[in-house]
């Protein structure tokens, strides 16, 4: 049976906590691990987490697997290594690169879409979504409401980023192949073909959520996280008749804002 926490595995004969193991497992004293190793490249696996955005599109099931086990080998369900973290940077620079020679943006207006994109796409909105997920899911979603069970703030952001790259890939990169001479012409197939790949990346950000939340153990009724793909496709089939086309709005959104 896998885990859900090691408070028993590791106390002292009182049912504690010794005070140094305490003091390791605190939130503070794992964002601090994690942090420290971001200015240390040596440490990172790139291969494991290069891994992961494979199968993030491939077979995300694998992905969490792979929580469990660090959460029977480390004691938590949040990563410890920013590697991940470090390539999706990697990739939203690469990808912003390519958005603003779409979008035939100057060097400056490039940079600034860079950091919108960065600091309030990625950053912003995760810790908007990771927040709300954390207090729905330990309020709500727990089956025991006891301190032992409880989602870690940490694997709600990176049930966020994983959920993110599929989304960013679609969105940021494949959707450029289409921009210029299809998705922004003022025809049916224009919006069809965007408002479609849109469907497509949010339904995967839904789904790879909610395959991340159904693998804590310790929750319950998770499938109602699938709910919102009912109003994706009522919108959906919304902007369709209405004609309205995201990217092209979209683009003169990210135009206005740089």
């Amino acid at each position: 049976m896998l885990p859900t926490t090691s408070v028993n595995s590791r106390s002292q004969g009182n049912g504690a906590l010794s005070p140094r193991d305490a003091a390791r497992h605190t939130a503070g004293a794992k964002r601090y691990k994690y942090l420290r190793r971001l200015f240390h490249f040596r440490q990172m696996d790139f291969e494991f987490a290069l891994w992961q955005m494979l199968y993030l599109f491939t077979s995300p099931q694998r992905v969490y697997r792979n929580f469990h086990y660090r959460k029977q080998t480390k004691d938590q369900w949040a990563r410890d290594d920013p590697a991940f973290l470090v390539l999706l940077s990697i990739w939203l620079c690469v990808s912003t690169v390519g958005f603003g020679f779409v979008l035939d943006l100057g060097f400056f207006e490039t940079i600034k879409l860079l950091l919108w994109v960065v600091f309030i796409d990625c950053v912003g909105v995760g810790l908007l979504i990771a927040t709300l997920m954390w207090f729905i899911s330990n309020k709500y979603l727990v089956k025991q409401q006891n301190r032992d069970y409880d989602v870690e703030w940490g694997y709600a952001f990176d049930v966020h980023l994983n959920a993110f790259y599929p989304l960013l890939v679609i969105l940021h990169f494949i959707q450029l192949f289409f921009i210029n001479y299809v998705i922004i012409s003022d025809s049916v197939i224009g919006y069809f073909v965007g408002n479609t790949l849109w469907l497509i990346a949010i339904g995967y950000y839904i789904y790879v959520t909610f395959l991340g939340y159904s693998a804590l153990p310790f929750l319950k009724n998770t499938a109602i996280l699938l709910y919102p793909f009912a109003l994706l496709i009522v919108l959906y089939l919304i902007s369709l008749a209405c004609g309205w086309n995201f990217t092209k709005m979209l683009c003169s959104f990210y135009k206005y804002r740089v």
